[in-house]
């Protein structure tokens, strides 16, 4: 078993114990579990054991996992609308976290314009891909919505978390971030499908 799956696991057992716990001596057991978690994410992450709890603290209500939005975006050619990252400076469709106030479609539209410079509308559902926690993905379980999506207006420009913006043949890139590759086929064989069809 992959040890951050099973802490995120044992996270969200724990948060949602807490969350309904009817009596103090679940409460305190509880506490213990999350003390335990948070050090065991340190040693894992090399975090302070601290700053784990304090992250984890914020994250209030039935824990789900976190949810992504993403938006494939093709050129005349096929070619996709890529970002390299400024953090692991790797490949991935224009992405982010949703926020509270947004629907995931309208973050899809708001992450590209952030980070290519380019105004989209969505045009269709590609998928919902269910990423689980790994030493490779990330110590969270998330769900990434992704968007196929045409360019409204608006001129490429790179940002502070991207550096480079460009439409690229998916079989050229080798440097995936995560699962991206994944959700790029996906855009890629619907996109095909909208234009056989």
């Amino acid at each position: 078993m992959d040890l951050l799956g099973f802490l995120d696991e044992l996270r969200v057992l724990t948060q949602n114990g807490l969350r309904y716990a009817d009596n103090n001596y679940d409460r305190v057991r509880y506490e213990r579990m999350l003390e335990l978690v948070s050090e065991a994410y340190a040693s894992s992450l090399e975090v302070p054991a601290a700053e784990v709890r304090r992250r984890l603290a914020r994250e209030l209500g039935h824990i789900t996992p976190k949810i992504g939005a993403d938006a494939a975006v093709f050129d005349d050619e096929g070619r996709l609308l890529l970002v390299r990252r400024s953090d692991d400076g790797c490949w991935t469709l224009p992405c982010g976290w949703v926020e509270p106030s947004e629907t995931p479609e309208e973050a899809a539209v708001r992450e590209t314009l952030e980070e290519t410079g380019l105004k989209v509308r969505v045009l269709d559902q590609v998928a919902a891909i269910h990423r689980l926690p790994s030493e490779r993905d990330g110590p969270h379980a998330v769900l990434s919505v992704v968007y196929l999506a045409e360019v409204m207006g608006g001129d490429l420009s790179p940002s502070t978390e991207t550096p480079e913006v460009s439409f690229r043949n998916p079989d050229e890139i080798t440097a995936w971030h995560r699962n991206h590759k994944e959700l790029a086929l996906a855009a890629l064989k619907c996109w095909r499908a909208r234009r056989a069809g």
